[in-house]
């Protein structure tokens, strides 16, 4: 069995021979909203359960990879376990799935850019990661991150000490000015800093000088990591997430020749972790 959750969604399957069963419930970061996480995860596999015609007891002590948004440290894991009782799990964070869906087996790197980020590389089966932090400290090249030094560009286009562009005049009319930008990043969700994003890769393409100098920050960071994380010239990078494909121009061209499509999606990992499971406890 496995689950994959984040800030959208929840999706909770099973691979019983050659055949895969998947139910999909709403948003599970344990860091954010444990109750509610639990909620969304408790009903997923309930509806699992529900379509294969097995009873929930019997489905909580199977092979099983969890991996949550949200899940910081092991003491975070164990209450999941105790709460899901579930007896034979490994519980991490969301990383592990997404590399392993993205690239199986292989070598290589993947750098994923949604509404949050982080990178990740695997060399001889060991995984290493980087970033994922979160808005307020990390999350670098996300969309969220793209959406905030957009209007801090307008801000600065404003006071006239950036270049004033296509870009950051639709973002102060559109905002009502530097006081609507301000009252708007107040409040905003990091998914209300991503729906942003758009506009900025949008502006890039047409040649606008202030979301180029976004995107070429963006694309700095994460080959930088990359590199850090052991990435070298013909290993595989996988750009994931929303945003990460509108950085492949920006990279360098040893890292843009590298750009594999990710081999499949986070639950795809987890599933295959999950089998590692059943062979370490046997």
């Amino acid at each position: 069995m496995a689950v994959d959750g984040g800030g959208t969604r929840c999706r909770v399957a099973c691979r019983i021979g050659d055949t895969f069963h998947s139910v999909e419930t709403g948003a599970a970061n344990v860091s954010t909203d444990f109750d509610g996480a639990l909620v969304q995860i408790k009903a997923g596999i309930e509806d699992l359960a529900g379509v294969l015609g097995v009873k929930v007891r019997d489905m909580i002590k199977w092979p099983a990879f969890v991996g949550l948004a949200g899940v910081t440290d092991a003491r975070m894991a164990d209450r999941l376990r105790a709460a899901l009782g579930l007896t034979n799990a490994r519980i991490e964070d969301d990383r592990p799935a997404a590399l392993r869906g993205a690239l199986g087996a292989q070598d290589g790197v993947i750098a994923h850019c949604g509404t949050g980020s982080f990178l990740a590389a695997q060399q001889d089966g060991v995984m290493r990661f980087a970033g994922g932090w979160g808005s307020v400290l990390g999350d670098e090249a996300s969309a969220q991150w793209v959406g905030r030094r957009a209007l801090s560009a307008a801000l600065c286009a404003y006071d006239g000490t950036q270049v004033d562009t296509g870009l950051t005049q639709k973002l102060l009319a559109d905002l009502h000015g530097p006081a609507g930008i301000v009252r708007f990043a107040g409040a905003a969700t990091p998914a209300q800093f991503g729906a942003l994003a758009p506009d900025v890769t949008a502006a890039a393409r047409s040649g606008d000088q202030v979301a180029q100098l976004i995107m070429r920050a963006g694309a700095d960071y994460i080959a930088g990591i990359a590199k850090q994380l052991g990435w070298q010239a013909g290993k595989a990078i996988c750009l994931t997430g929303g945003i990460a494909m509108q950085y492949a121009d920006y990279l360098p061209t040893d890292m843009q020749s590298a750009i594999r499509p990710p081999l499949g999606e986070p639950l795809t990992g987890a599933l295959a972790l999950a089998a590692e499971v059943r062979h370490e406890h046997h």
